[in-house]
This record gives C-alpha cells, sequence and structure tokens, in this order.
C-alpha cells in the first residue's frame, strides 16, 4: 500500500530546530515521475547515464545562460555568498565557488566538521553489516561491493549529506591526513530525494565513487560521492595524496547529490540535535565547515 504524502516527506529543520520546506515545484514533478505509470516509463529513460551526460553537454552551452536568473528567484538563493562574475553557462553557474573566507571550517582541530552545504542525517551501522534509511534497508557490503570494508565498519555511523539544487555544490575533506585511491562503482542516476528512496534503492543503484580518508583525527573515514538524476559528473580530481582540513575534494554538476561519511565505531561523537533529529526521522540543514560532532572522548584522552 502507497503512503500518504505526510508519511513520506522526509521534514528537516535548521540548527535552531526552524523548519525547512521541500522545493515544492520540484516536489509535484518527481512525484509524477515516480508515482505514476507514464512517469515510471519517462523515468527509465531519464536514469541512464547517456541523458544525463547530454544534459551536462546542454547545460554547458552559452544559450543556457537563460535559465540562470528563473533558478535564482524560484529557489530563493542568496547570491551574496558567492563570487561576483558574469557566468558562461548554466553549468558554471552551479558550480559557483563562494566568496574567499566563506564556508570556514571550525577553528578547534577536534571538532568534526560537515563536508559540505547539505541536509544531514545519521544511522547507525549495524553488527551484521546493515543501514537502515527510512523503510529501505542497505548492507554496506553491496553499496561499496566489498565484504571487508562492510566488516570493518561495522557498528559505526552511517552520515548521508543529502545536497539541494539551492545548496553550494562542493565538497571537502574534514580533516588533515592521507586520502586513498578514488573507486568508481558505475550506475543510473535517480533523485536523492527520499520519495525516490521509497521506491528505489537509490544508493546502490546509483552512479558512485568512494575513497578512504586516513585522518589524524578521527580514524578512518569512507567517503562517497552519489550521482542523481540529471547530474552530468562528479568531479574529484585528487587521490593518494596528503590532504589538509577544509581543502575542497571535488564538486557535482548540475542536480541534487550526496556525500555520505562512514564513520569507525567510537570514533566521532556526533552532536546532540543531530542525533535526536535522525532519531525522529527528521534530517537536520548544516553548512560546510560548520561542527557537528567532536573527537570521541576515548580518542581525546589518548590523544
Amino acid at each position: 500500500m502507497r503512503k500518504n504524502e505526510e508519511e513520506t516527506k522526509m521534514r528537516c529543520v535548521d540548527r535552531k530546530g526552524n523548519e525547512i520546506g521541500e522545493n515544492a515545484a520540484q516536489g509535484r514533478v518527481l512525484k509524477a515521475l515516480y508515482e505514476t505509470a507514464a512517469g515510471r516509463i519517462l523515468l527509465g529513460i531519464l536514469v541512464k547515464p547517456f541523458v544525463s551526460k547530454a544534459g551536462g553537454f546542454l547545460l554547458n552551452q552559452p544559450v543556457s545562460k537563460a535559465a540562470i536568473a528563473p533558478f535564482i528567484k524560484r529557489n530563493h538563493i542568496d547570491m551574496t555568498d558567492y563570487e561576483e562574475r558574469e557566468y558562461r553557462s548554466y553549468n558554471d553557474f552551479f558550480t559557483r565557488k563562494v566568496k574567499p573566507g566563506h564556508r570556514k571550517f571550525d577553528s578547534v582541530k577536534e571538532n568534526f566538521c560537515a563536508p559540505c552545504d547539505s541536509r544531514l542525517s545519521i544511522y547507525p551501522i549495524t553488527a551484521a553489516g546493515k543501514v537502515r534509511v527510512k523503510d529501505t534497508e542497505y548492507t554496506m557490503e553491496s553499496l561499496f561491493r566489498s565484504r571487508k570494508i562492510a566488516r570493518h565498519y561495522e557498528g559505526g555511523t552511517f552520515c548521508i549529506f543529502r545536497l539541494t539544487v539551492d545548496d553550494y555544490h562542493h565538497y571537502s575533506f574534514v580533516d588533515d591526513g592521507r586520502m586513498g585511491y578514488i573507486y568508481r562503482i558505475p550506475g543510473v542516476f535517480h533523485t536523492v530525494n527520499p520519495l525516490a528512496g521509497e521506491i528505489y534503492p537509490i544508493y546502490k543503484e546509483n552512479t558512485r565513487e568512494f575513497s578512504v580518508l586516513k585522518s589524524q583525527h578521527f580514524g578512518n573515514i569512507l567517503m562517497m560521492e552519489v550521482g542523481a538524476l540529471m547530474v552530468g559528473r562528479i568531479c574529484n580530481e585528487k587521490e593518494n595524496c596528503p590532504v589538509h582540513r577544509g581543502e575542497e575534494k571535488g564538486k557535482f554538476e548540475f542536480g541534487g547529490s550526496t556525500v555520505i561519511l562512514c564513520l569507525e565505531k567510537d570514533r566521532v561523537e556526533l552532536d546532540a540535535d543531530i542525533v535526536y533529529n535522525s532519531n525522529k526521522g527528521v534530517e537536520t540543514k548544516v553548512r560546510q565547515g560548520e561542527k557537528i560532532g567532536r573527537m570521541s572522548e576515548w580518542k581525546r584522552m589518548k590523544y
């Protein structure tokens, strides 16, 4: 039986507890795609990688600049944070950078910070290596195609940073350390909106890339970027090299998308409001560089 709209919609609040709504127009389009027979036929075409590549090509053309102003107005985007310049295309606008000094990481090294602007929810990784996101159960082995990884992160925490179209679409390293090699798992491109998760296991069907950061303060952090509907590219440029806290790791081109961090058991104590919200099925709005937790107490004592 199909759940009603209120049951499938995932709520989001800011750090003060104020409600933040989803884009209503986008929600109507997604409901039509995912919950009607005609929509699912069209969806079967739209999620194909070649469609996202074609869309990315079009959005890189100068003519696409005409869509920028309406997009800013429709999504109420505050442009004061961003560099003031003329954009060459819609995708050039979408991957815009913030002004120098914006999105600074918390200055206390033992504080764990958000890698990106997003809506955050957290889930326990069970002893069996399973994660339940709303009503969809995933196994770490199916997500990462590795039994060794699945076993290593048992008892840890699965952090989903869901970006929406109005977010800053660059993401950064959360600590000093060494980044390993990047592994890419090809797939399709469903939206990462929670509505789609009610119907498809999006995180194990979508194209995704992952790597491990051997961090100075928070153990081995498994970092995954998940492509989404009409996201032409996940742009990661560094691998197998030293990295620094707050240093840019990569960016997404057009569309909503997701960054996932898997934390080892007892390495990070996430902030109480985020834990409380996630236990209630509510996302928490966070910004890149904002404190969302801290090094676990036993680790701080050793450190």
